[in-house]
């Protein structure tokens, strides 16, 4: 990680100020990195506050992790210098979160953070253990994770600083990051409907499909899993992309298990089965 930077944003400097004070009395710090636009920049701007000895990367691997995502987080902790310790997390073993309920994101948290203090605490010598939560997460009402870091007293350094999202992605920038315009990469398990089973098959049959379908050119994409129905959703600007290449992505979606095959004509829409869970959902599809 390059030290020669130019100066902040102005109107970003009290957040960075205010995220480099909420680290004083701490030495030595875990991040929960998924290699995502938070984490990443979590983790860097804890480098520069605390030094390349004093944070440990922490990744936590799973079917619900896309290979994909596992390399991006490679690459982009390898370019920051940092040290990087990948973990097994055993979600899949918890009923509570294979049956897919609007909580399941607090087990898989809740297992991520118990492995961290299990494994990772004393061997590295943490005295912190943070997350990537940022100040427009923190008023969400469909991140239930948040309640497991409150449990391990898991801090919220980007929150807490009031970076926002649109914040962080202006510090990832500036910090020269390969993330600043990545989309948001949520982990697989939520590609499915809540209340069906979360099952190894099915994430491997939706990262496969959504490899397909990046293969194109698409930079996003999510494959809801809906049975023996792949339904795809990707940017309304990129629907041509996805429908020119019908023939390719039905024959590889069906050799994936997929009797039917659908896109989205809405496009993609982050999120969507929290929220249509939650009763929070955007109408779809106009009135009526």
């Amino acid at each position: 990680m390059s030290a020669e930077l130019p100066p902040p944003p102005a109107h970003l400097v009290g957040a960075l100020q205010a995220f480099a004070a909420g680290l004083q009395g701490v030495s030595r710090m875990g991040v929960a990195y998924s290699g995502g636009v938070d984490s990443s920049v979590l983790l860097a701007l804890a480098l520069r506050a605390l030094g390349r000895d004093g944070v440990v990367a922490v990744t936590g691997i799973s079917p619900s992790l896309a290979a994909r995502d596992r390399s991006r987080a490679r690459a982009v902790a390898e370019g920051l210098g940092a040290t990087l310790v990948e973990v097994r997390t055993h979600e899949m073993d918890r009923e509570d979160y294979r049956r897919n309920g609007v909580d399941r994101c607090y087990f898989c948290k809740d297992e991520l953070f118990s492995v961290i203090s299990d494994e990772l605490v004393a061997e590295h010598e943490l005295d912190a253990v943070a997350y990537g939560e940022n100040a427009d997460d923190a008023l969400r009402p469909d991140r239930p994770g948040a309640g497991a870091a409150t449990e391990h007293r898991v801090l919220r350094p980007l929150a807490e600083a009031g970076l926002d999202k649109a914040a962080v992605r202006e510090v990832a920038a500036w910090l020269g990051l390969p993330t600043a315009d990545t989309p948001a990469s949520p982990c697989l398990a939520s590609r499915i409907p809540h209340h069906h089973e979360v099952t190894p098959e099915k994430l491997a049959q939706v990262e496969q499909a959504e490899d397909a379908v990046l293969a194109l050119g698409v930079p996003d994409v999510r494959v809801r899993h809906h049975g023996d129905l792949a339904r795809i959703e990707v940017p309304p600007e990129h629907l041509g992309t996805v429908l020119a290449a019908r023939g390719e992505l039905t024959s590889t979606l069906h050799r994936l298990g997929f009797r039917h095959v659908t896109v989205d004509l809405d496009g993609l829409r982050s999120g969507v089965f929290t929220l249509d869970a939650l009763g929070l959902g955007a109408p779809r599809g106009g009135a009526g």
